[in-house]
């Protein structure tokens, strides 16, 4: 007790003398004509002697700022800038104590436009219209890290260890590098690949679409971009990055990414292999491409891509460059190849209102894929009002497979139902071509727009498979089905679209747009199976009951109406349109013809309000009314006899499905605090909801077909709240998130009526503390709980808890080694007792680099505990199935990685050292040997 004591005495003392080192600035910044306060202005303080930032802070809506921070003995510069106006600057002789700075005045700059910015030194912050701008040079990470080791330490930035970025809140879709796309439109190679120490700016905008982008009009998403901005003295040179490993069970992986870089025009090359469950590219710095690492895009526990192991090849080819003043160019070219292989059995109860039916399951798969995808970009300034941009796409895929399985099924008494076993080959060609034409002309009256956009995708696709299969029958005297077929299926699929819109400004804020959707779409599917003829040894009979002949035709017109709304602080949007849809369809099947002919008239609105009290701060609410109708496949009333145990048939009396939506959100960051929350509602309420209905005889074989259910919904209410706290080597960020929703569905099982009334409560709690260049440890933890109630069923209310925990832990000490550990724990509560309840995946990194960290060895170990499984549970208003499937086990794998690079910038610094002896500048950024 006394140790205790004394213990807690002495952090007291700790804590007091560290507080009594606190000092707090604070101050006010106004227009030096006008007396007004000038929110959102960055505030900073930098050393005399090299720039270095100590502290910054963004004013409030009363101009004032409030900075906390530790005392410096040596003299320091406070700054301020603001757009549109001139910087200000004043030397102090250090921060030894806490002042009041008073009012802080700007000039405004002669002739300041929105974007102009006097030459001067960037602060950290640059808060312009619509766009939030940070300096990278101000925040400071380790001389090897990448883009997203940058982000992680911008003020509001969020990086999940699922690799999704969120800002203030709001999730990033889109990352561009320079304004272009970088491979792929989420930027994870850019992210993980790009060495933060080129990096000059990262800014972060509202996400537009490309015809928001081309008209200037206003963002509607929710969503956030990021452009990631290279430093231009830094623009020029290469770099790059090799690995190969091999390990344990015959794993192995390799890697290259070279990127060529020549001012405007940039060339990346890419290319991997390996087995390890890595299907796209991505290095994590710390565990490669490790199936199942922090690169993973699974869940916890999961292999890193689906189902059973992959083996993988990718080769990859990425192109930018302005071939002139007014014309841009961006391509790109992959080749990727897979080969999956499976094992998976699965426990499924269906619930009847007769009784329930038990069915197991196994199968063994092999699949494998070829894909060869080229996309292109063209962007064409015709002149300073007009511009064109045309975004061509051609995708070739070839797949194979073949597969065994088996399945029974019994009644809730344990007689059994049926009993099926199947082997199955197939291979297909899928030949895709899609493009984009955008056109936009701008005309002199500020905001009066007219555009363009045609969008087509043609696909094509040819596909062969061989069945043999046979199912038998216990109850009724159903005769067994023995099938050896042959089916040939080729299905051509044509869309076009046409969009015209003109948009007229009547007042400053003010605008109306009108214009029309032209849409025309068409399918043929031409299905045939061949049985087996004994006497000619070829499949040449042919199948009229399984061969089908099906077009279907969608023509519409939707003239249309907006309005927009817009304030200084808000922004309001209304549109509205009318479809007015010919739907032609024709099944040619057992020599009838029927021919399905509807015409309807859908009316579509959308109406969204976001009102913004700052830049970091902002409201919004939307709400959508909208029509889908049902596919060909729901209307035609031709029978589906592919699945022995199922026969499928149309609804020709089907309505379209009417939906209603509404979303509310509130998001807040103060960059005062480095803290925030976000929040938002959202419902879903369906009218005409098409739903597929069941009917079991007594073997357990299902006839179904679709119905038309209303008045379902889904309601969901949710948020999340996080701060970041540093203090000398120390950084601490910890948030706090909970998500909740309440479904009310219907269905029908065999011709009754059920209702599920479903309730999901899923809180998280996540952590990272990082000490210096060190160490970085986070903790998280998350729980799901599920529960369902059910009406008019024979099915009781069912729940279901599931725990994740993990730990992942870097450590950067001592110098050049680095060990990582990623550790998760997966409890789900409720699962079957034929699968395991609990797993732990623990998988660790140790490496050390050579020669200037040029060259890194590695060993890794996946699944140290040698645990990993993929047991999951699927709840569903009419069954509940249980699966498990094939994952990788315990390997280790050795590695070696070798980074190349070099700069022009670095040239010139080299030549400087040699000829004065000593380096110039108070920075010195060495680029040889990349990082």
């Amino acid at each position: 007790m006394t140790k205790i004591y004394y213990f807690l005495i002495f952090s007291l003392f700790c804590y007091s003398a560290s507080a009594q080192n606190d000092i707090v600035l604070k101050g006010t910044v106004v227009d030096i004509n006008t007396q007004l306060p000038l929110e959102l202005a960055t505030v900073y303080f930098t050393t005399v002697k090299d720039s270095t930032v100590i502290e910054y802070a963004t004013t409030d809506k009363n101009g004032s700022f409030t900075i906390k921070t530790k005392k410096y003995d040596k003299p320091i510069f406070l700054k301020v800038n603001y757009m549109g106006y001139q910087p200000y600057f004043e030397e102090e002789k250090g921060l030894l104590e806490s002042k009041d700075f008073g009012k802080l005045y700007l000039l405004e700059a002669a002739n300041a436009l929105d974007n102009v910015v006097i030459k001067s030194e960037a602060p950290p912050i640059t808060i312009k219209k619509d766009t939030l701008e940070f300096n990278a040079g101000s925040y400071k990470v380790r001389p090897d890290s990448n883009v997203e080791t940058l982000l992680k330490q911008l003020p509001g930035f969020d990086v999940g260890t699922d690799g999704k970025i969120t800002v203030n809140g709001r999730e990033v879709n889109q990352v561009l590098v320079n304004g272009k796309t970088f491979f792929d439109k989420d930027g994870a190679i850019a992210l993980k690949n790009l060495p933060a120490e080129i990096i000059k700016k990262i800014q972060v905008s509202d996400f537009k679409t490309k015809k928001e982008e081309l008209s200037k009009q206003e963002s509607t998403s929710d969503f956030s971009s990021i452009n990631i901005t290279i430093d231009e003295k830094k623009n020029k040179g290469y770099f790059g990055k090799i690995l190969g490993g091999y390990g344990s069970d015959d794993r192995y992986e390799s890697s290259l990414l070279l990127n060529f870089f020549n001012n405007k025009q940039k060339i990346s090359v890419l290319a991997s292999s390996n087995n390890i469950n890595s299907t796209g590219f991505a290095m994590d710095e710390v565990f490669d491409n490790m199936g199942g690492g922090r690169n993973s895009k699974g869940s916890s526990g999961s292999s890193g891509s689906g189902k059973g192991i992959t083996q993988s090849n990718l080769i990859g080819l990425n192109y930018s460059d302005d071939w002139s003043k007014s014309l841009a160019a961006m391509g790109s070219y992959n080749f990727s190849n897979s080969v999956n292989n499976n094992e998976s059995k699965s426990d499924q109860v269906s619930f009847l209102p007769s009784g329930n039916i038990a069915t197991s399951a196994d199968s063994k798969t092999r699949n494998e894929s070829t894909g060869n995808n080229v996309n292109f970009e063209l962007e064409y300034k015709i002149n300073p009002t007009t511009r064109l941009v045309i975004v061509p796409k051609v995708n070739q895929s070839r797949t194979n497979g073949n597969s065994t399985s088996s399945s029974s099924s019994e009644d809730e008494n344990g007689d059994a139902l049926n009993e099926s076993n199947a082997k199955n080959y197939s291979e297909s060609t899928n030949t895709t071509f899609g493009n984009t034409i955008n056109f936009n002309k701008a005309f002199k009256k500020k905001s009066r727009n007219f555009s363009i956009v045609f969008d087509n995708n043609n696909a094509k696709t040819d596909a062969e498979a061989l069945n043999l299969s046979q199912t038998i029958f216990y109850q009724d005297g159903k005769p067994n089905d023995d099938r050896n077929q042959q089916s040939k299926n080729i299905s051509n699929s044509d869309v076009y679209s046409l969009e015209f819109e003109y948009t007229e400004p009547v007042t400053d804020s003010l605008r109306i747009r009108f214009g029309s959707d032209f849409d025309w779409k068409s399918e043929m599917k031409d299905m045939k199976t061949y049985d087996f003829d004994a006497a000619s040894q070829s499949y040449s009979n042919l199948n009229e009951s399984l061969t089908n002949y099906t077009t279907s035709k969608q023509n519409s017109f939707s003239p249309k109406v907006g309005i927009t709304w817009q304030k200084s602080k808000f922004t309001v949007n209304l549109n509205s349109r009318t479809a007015i849809v010919a739907f032609d369809n024709h099944s040619l099947y057992l020599n009838n013809a029927t021919d399905l002919n509807k015409k309807y008239a859908l009316p579509y609105g959308d109406f969204q309000i976001r009102y913004k009290f700052s830049r970091s701060k902002n409201l919004s609410f939307r709400y959508d009314y909208s029509n889908a109708l049902p596919s060909a496949v729901q209307l035609m009333p031709v029978l589906n006899l592919t699945n022995p145990l199922n026969t499928i048939t149309g609804n020709p009396d089907l309505n379209p499905i009417e939906k209603n939506s509404a979303n509310f959100s509130f998001r807040n960051y103060d960059f005062r605090t480095r803290s925030g929350y976000s929040l938002y509602i959202k419902g879903d309420y369906y009218n005409n909801d098409v739903v597929s209905t069941s009917i079991y005889d007594d073997s357990g074989k299902r006839t179904t077909t679709y119905v038309n259910i209303s008045g379902t919904y889904i309601a969901s209410i949710g948020g999340n709240w996080n701060q970041s706290i540093k203090w000398d080597a120390h950084v601490v960020r910890y948030g706090f998130g909970l998500n909740g929703s309440y479904s009310f569905d219907k269905g029908f099982t065999n011709a009754v009526l059920y209702n599920a009334k479903s309730t999901a409560i899923t809180p998280k709690v996540n952590m990272t503390y990082e000490y210096g260049d060190l160490l970085i440890i986070s903790p998280s933890y998350s729980l799901s709980y599920n529960q369902t109630d059910y009406e008019n069923s024979s099915r009781d209310a069912s729940s279901n808890v599931v725990h994740r925990i993990n730990l992942q832990t870097t450590s950067y000490w001592p110098a050049n080694l680095i060990f990582g550990n990623d550790f998760g724990y997966t409890y789900n509560s409720n699962i079957s007792s034929n699968f395991k309840k609990d797993f732990y995946l623990w998988n660790t990194s140790l490496s050390y680099g050579f020669f200037d960290k040029k060259i890194y060895a590695k060993v890794k170990v996946y699944d140290v505990l040698n645990q990993n499984l993929s047991a999951t549970r699927t709840i569903s208003a009419t069954s509940i199935r249980d699966e498990e499937n094939t994952v990788l086990k315990r390997y280790v794998m050795f590695s070696l990685s070798y980074k190349i690079g070099n700069f022009a910038g670095a040239e010139k610094r080299r030549k400087e050292k040699t000829e004065n002896g000593v380096e110039k500048g108070t920075k010195v950024q060495s680029f040889n040997g990349f990082m």
